[in-house]
């Protein structure tokens, strides 16, 4: 069959959401792993995944770094790297007694809830915090008090369902990742049952959090479905597909675009396409790339926000 006869491909527009990808915290949380591999040289350890993406981490793997659970497993000596969620006091306190020099990359706003959290207690007030329960900030945030100063609140039911000890003596503090709306609704009930609650000094769900959901919220409504790039282990990321199914829109969280389901793509006309705080844009390219492979596509990218926030190194790396 000649070129030119070949069927034509069937047209796509393409919606991609824009803030989108990396955030501050995750393009500083992988530069400290790849500087202290400079630094030290490999192998670097590095305590959890660094950022919850599996490219991301074996990337890092390939220039050196070894992921562990524990710091059971880094040898004696060996330099280690804290991950961007954050750990509980007691893992640098650890590390310290052992002799290791470690490297704390926890996003700068994730920190600002831990100093939050070690403030109210001191000042005598027991923290509500809403989280999902197990995810490694979580985990971390609640090991920055003594035990019993917090108590983990997931859902609007389980904050009609708390009690306080001293129902004037409380505050509240949130997970750095999770649905704007989700928590809204919780914080409203906790407002109600407790009208003296003590609220953050500021957003403790983050900048990047909120502008992924924002730009999900504004094109979801255009689109006939969305493809949102992350890790099912990425709280952000899953945030994103909950948004725009909340929106009406048939939403799928993939990895990579090896995992797109074309069956998916049935009847549609306009697909919206984001990816979660710590997904790099190359896997979004990655994505189209695969799309054009079977389909005509018209891209345009919606802005809704744009974001010029950094944050410093670690002063021992700033000069590496």
């Amino acid at each position: 069959m000649p070129v030119t006869d070949l069927p034509a491909k069937p047209a796509l527009e393409l919606l991609i959401a824009a803030p989108r990808g990396f955030c501050a915290g995750v393009d500083r949380a992988i530069r400290i792993v790849e500087l202290a591999i400079e630094k030290h040289g490999a192998p670097v350890y590095v305590r959890h995944e660094i950022v919850h993406n599996k490219f991301v981490v074996d990337g890092l793997k390939a220039q050196g770094a070894v992921f562990v659970e524990e710091l059971d497993t880094v040898p004696d000596g060996a330099p280690v790297v804290f991950s961007a969620h954050g750990v509980p006091k007691s893992v640098p306190a650890a590390a310290q007694d052992r002799g290791l020099a470690y490297l704390d990359a926890t996003c700068p706003l994730v920190s600002k809830v831990h100093r939050q959290a070690e403030r109210l207690v001191a000042a005598g007030r027991h923290i509500v915090f809403i989280g999902h329960a197990g995810h490694p900030e979580v985990i971390g945030t609640f090991g920055q008090v003594p035990a019993g100063s917090m108590t983990l609140v997931e859902t609007v039911a389980d904050a009609e369902a708390l009690v306080a000890a001293d129902p004037d003596n409380v505050a509240f503090l949130t997970q750095t990742t999770l649905s704007v709306d989700d928590t809204a609704a919780v914080v409203a009930v906790l407002l109600r049952r407790f009208p003296s609650i003590q609220a953050p000094k500021g957003e403790d769900i983050c900048y990047a959090t909120s502008n992924r959901q924002a730009a999900v919220k504004a094109i979801a409504a255009r689109c006939d479905a969305m493809l949102v790039i992350g890790a099912p282990n990425s709280s952000n990321s899953l945030r994103l597909v909950e948004v725009a199914v909340r929106e009406g829109t048939p939403a799928r969280l993939i990895q990579r675009a090896a995992e797109l389901d074309w069956a998916f793509l049935d009847g549609v006309a306009v697909l919206g396409i984001t990816a979660g705080a710590s997904a790099p844009e190359l896997l979004v390219r990655e994505l189209v790339a695969r799309l054009g492979e079977r389909f005509d596509l018209t891209e345009r990218e919606v802005e809704t926000t744009r974001e010029t926030i950094a944050f410093k190194l670690p002063r021992e790396l700033e000069a590496a």
